[in-house]
C-alpha cells in the first residue's frame, strides 16, 4: 500500500530530510585522500545524534554503519571500515539517513576523493543529471515509468549502464515504503503518481555493464565488470505545485556546512 502523506505530514518530514542533508554535507568534508571510510561514519553519526536523531542506517536488517560509503566499483551498501583509506583519484558514494521525530529522510551523493579522471568525472555529472531529469517527472498524473525512462534514456544515450537490481523507494516513517521507484521503464507504464506520495529517487548509474554481484558480506554490492558507479539520491514529495524535495538545505538547527552538495 502507498502511504499519501498530509501536507502537515510532508511539512514535519521536511526536518529529517534536512538533517540527512546536513549529515552528507558534513561527510563530504572530510573526504579527501588518507581517510578511511570509518572515520566519516564516525562523524556522521555523531552529528545525527548530537541532534536529537537516530542514523536511519544503522541495524537497519543487520546494517552495522550509519552510512554507506560505496567506493569506485562498489555500487550501493558499501559497509565503512578502517581498512578502507581513500585514494586520489577514487570516487565515493555517500548515503546518509536520518529518522527524526518519527519521520526519515534519505539521500545520497557520489564525491570526488582529490582530483577524478575525465572518465569518472563525466560518469558522476551523467548520474547527478539523471537524478535531476527524473525528478521532473514526479507530477500529479504522470507514472512511475516516466521517472524510470527519463532516468534510463539519459544514462543510455551517454552510453551508461543503468542498475536494475537495486531501486529507489516510498519514504516515511520507515525508510522503505512503498512503492518501487526505478531507473528504467517506458512512460505512460506504472503507478499514476499523486499528490502527497514521498518518494526516493536514486539513479545508480555504471561505466560498464548494469549487471551487479554483492559481495560475501551479505551487503556491499559491486559491478559485475569491476568498472565504477556513480549513486546519487533525493527524497522528494509529489505536490501539486511540482516535486518538493524534502532533503534540502536548511538554515535551521543543522549546522549547514559545505560539502559540494547540489540541489
Amino acid at each position: 500500500m502507498i502511504n499519501i502523506k498530509s501536507p502537515a505530514e510532508i511539512e514535519q518530514m521536511k526536518a529529517a530530510g534536512a538533517l540527512s542533508k546536513a549529515a552528507l554535507r558534513r561527510a563530504g568534508t572530510l573526504v579527501k585522500p588518507g581517510v578511511t571510510t570509518k572515520e566519516i561514519d564516525q562523524v556522521v553519526e555523531g552529528l545525527i545524534r548530537l541532534h536529537g536523531a537516530i542514523p536511519t542506517f544503522k541495524g537497519y536488517g543487520g546494517f552495522p554503519a550509519s552510512i554507506c560509503s560505496s567506493v569506485n566499483e562498489q555500487i550501493v551498501h558499501g559497509i565503512p571500515s578502517p581498512l578502507t583509506v581513500l585514494q586520489e583519484g577514487d570516487i565515493v558514494s555517500i548515503d546518509t539517513g536520518a529518522t527524526y521525530r518519527g519521520w526519515v529522510g534519505d539521500n545520497a551523493w557520489t564525491f570526488y576523493v582529490g582530483t577524478p579522471s575525465e572518465a569518472y568525472q563525466a560518469l558522476c555529472e551523467c548520474t547527478r543529471d539523471c537524478l535531476k531529469a527524473g525528478i521532473d517527472e514526479a507530477v500529479p498524473g504522470n507514472h512511475l515509468g516516466d521517472i524510470g525512462a527519463a532516468v534510463q534514456e539519459l544514462a543510455e544515450s551517454n552510453g551508461y549502464g543503468v542498475v536494475r537490481d537495486y531501486v529507489g523507494h516510498g519514504v516515511g516513517h520507515v525508510m522503505h515504503e512503498e512503492p518501487e521507484v526505478r531507473n528504467y521503464g517506458k512512460r505512460g507504464r506504472g503507478v499514476k503518481l499523486q499528490a502527497g506520495m514521498v518518494i526516493a529517487i536514486e539513479p545508480m548509474i555504471t561505466l560498464g555493464t548494469y549487471e551487479c554481484v554483492a559481495l560475501a558480506n551479505g551487503w556491499t554490492v559491486v559491478t559485475e565488470d569491476g568498472l565504477p558507479a556513480a549513486h546519487y539520491e533525493n527524497t522528494l514529495a509529489i505536490t501539486e505545485d511540482g516535486p518538493v524535495i524534502l532533503t534540502a538545505d536548511d538554515e535551521g538547527p543543522w549546522c549547514p556546512l559545505q560539502g559540494g552538495v547540489e540541489e
